[in-house]
């Protein structure tokens, strides 16, 4: 089944946009919800969080592509998915600039 290059890479950044708003959340509310971590605990703690966050966006923007590319033999496609993840994900990151300077 072949999938809109423009339409999966707007359902990536998407799914970016969302796991990131959930690492970002958590971050926000980490001390609240877990307490002042003020041993070596807590710097682990966050660089692991990064590590997986780093793997699981990696997935996500480049899991389907990969499929493409590998199975398919479509290179053109999968490189015009990720090109259109990342300008999705630029327009969200513009949008929430903008949104961020307009009710501040």
């Amino acid at each position: 089944m072949k999938r809109n290059p423009v339409f999966v890479g707007f359902l990536q950044s998407l799914g970016l946009v969302a796991y990131c708003s959930l690492v970002g959340f958590i971050i926000w509310r980490g001390e609240a919800w877990f307490g002042n971590a003020g041993n070596l605990l807590g710097p682990i703690l966050f660089l692991s969080l990064f590590v997986v966050s780093a793997m699981i966006c990696a997935l996500i923007a480049l899991g389907y592509p990969f499929i493409v590319f590998w199975d398919r033999k479509n290179t053109k496609e999968a490189l015009k998915m990720v090109g259109f993840t990342a300008g999705w994900l630029a327009l969200f990151v513009l949008t929430f600039l903008i949104a961020l300077t307009i009710f501040r």
